[in-house]
């Protein structure tokens, strides 16, 4: 007999089901609740409710676990790359040899542009942000394949992941290219998924780009990091948009605006613009008091998470493997050398460390990107390429799922109750 849980409201009861997820994550049914009591439940943040079942990523915030499909993140970022770690999210598996060589073909193969979208960035403003760009180019992929509304619901997963997760790399680079006025760099055949990026990103027709192996394998690294994150804003937004049956590209263009706010995707450029101000400053010590004092607004942005109670494992594997990356470029960069040193202050000092504000992935990430060379504005961009895999993988999900029904949350009215109108004359 499965568990119940029983409200009491006045005087009636009223028993819900308790589920129990495969890592014996337990959660209340109310599916029923309004039809029985005529009650909803009201939750700002949805910080206690699970908006569906997924079989595609698990969080433990309590122990700092995170595993996508079953596999951590640690044995992924050690053993994977981003192109197989992109298949498993897509396909509840890791690829065979055929599999992933099929896979990382369709991705070469889709690696271009129309020539008619290239000529849609001549349009964008110099200053436009890049993510801007992004979500316009993106939103506009499905004019370029016929019927896709209809087709797309169900479309070979290979080929509309491949599809994506490719252009939006080669719409990332062009974005940068234009935004420093220098001519686009087309993909080759002959690189892999994160060298190629990185070298449309940095060559030139007058500067070759020299690949360093310890920059691609710390790029494939942070790809992976933040191929899924379970039910975040963007990816939610992705699934809630995704449930009118809106086809993948405008649903993956609305995850991509979400992603571009603040308090998400743009959390690593806040780092880097606070370590600027505190480098400014000369006197690390002086912020850490202001965030350690209540009366003061100031945080240290990069520090603590609103899932994780424990280290980030994201922000563990980062400072693992890519620590050579970031100590070579630290001696050659005033900016990296105050991050360190502010890790190094905050992980001694009590009040951080008993209140579990540890370095999150957005400390590191941002750190990273700096350290190989990506302008603040990519900082986010580089995040949504990297988030690509898991909402197409949360959308195909929501999509194939005949018991799946359009998002429509529920509300408490707090307005005026019944008013006549007022003539304009009696106003």
């Amino acid at each position: 007999m499965s568990d119940k849980a029983t409200l009491t409201y006045g005087d009636q009861s009223l028993e819900l089901n308790v589920v129990e997820g495969s890592e014996s994550e337990k959660g209340i049914d109310i599916g029923s609740l309004r039809k029985e009591t005529g009650l909803i439940t009201l939750d700002n943040g949805f910080m206690n409710t699970g908006s569906c079942s997924s079989r595609i990523t698990f969080i433990d915030g309590e122990k700092g676990i995170l595993r996508y499909r079953g596999i951590s993140i640690e044995d992924l970022c050690e053993h994977s790359n981003f192109v197989e770690t992109s298949y498993l999210l897509l396909h509840d598996r890791l690829p065979t040899k055929e599999q992933a060589e099929r896979f990382s073909g369709l991705l070469n193969r889709f690696s271009l542009l129309h020539e008619d979208m290239r000529n849609f960035l001549k349009y964008f403003p110099l200053d436009a942000h890049p993510m801007n760009i992004l979500g316009t180019m993106v939103n506009a992929l499905s004019s370029f394949y016929p019927n896709v509304s209809a087709n797309s619901m169900d479309e070979e997963i290979d080929i509309c992941g491949a599809r994506l997760i490719s252009k939006i790399r080669t719409i990332a680079a062009f974005a940068h290219k234009k935004s420093i006025g220098e001519p686009v760099i087309r993909p080759s055949k002959d690189l892999s998924y994160c060298s190629n990026f990185l070298n449309m990103m940095f060559s030139s027709s007058v500067s070759d780009y020299e690949l360093d192996d310890e920059q691609v394998k710390a790029l494939n690294v942070l790809l992976i990091l933040h191929a899924d994150h379970e039910q975040n804003c963007s990816t939610s937004t992705v699934r809630m948009v995704g449930s009118s049956q809106a086809n993948l590209y405008a649903s993956i263009s609305s995850g991509i605006a979400a992603l571009w706010g603040p308090l998400h995707g743009g959390a690593n450029q806040a780092v880097m613009e606070m370590l600027a101000k505190i480098h400014e400053s000369g006197d690390i010590h002086k912020y850490i008091e202001m965030a350690k004092d209540k009366s003061n607004n100031f945080r240290l942005s990069g520090f603590g998470h609103r899932v994780y109670k424990n280290f980030d494992p994201r922000a563990m594997v980062i400072k693992k493997y890519c620590q050579n990356v970031l100590n070579t470029a630290a001696g050659k960069d005033p900016l990296l050398e105050t991050a360190m040193k502010l890790e190094e202050l905050v992980l001694k000092d009590e009040y951080f460390v008993s209140r579990k504000l540890y370095p999150n992935v957005d400390f590191y990430s941002g750190l990273l990107y700096k350290a190989m060379g990506f302008p603040v504005e990519m900082y986010t961009v580089l995040f949504a390429i990297g988030r690509m895999p898991g909402w197409i993988a949360h959308w195909k999900e929501l999509t194939s799922d005949p018991t799946a029904k359009i998002g429509r949350p529920r509300q408490i009215y707090t307005g005026y109750t019944e008013r006549s109108y007022t003539p304009m004359a009696e106003r």
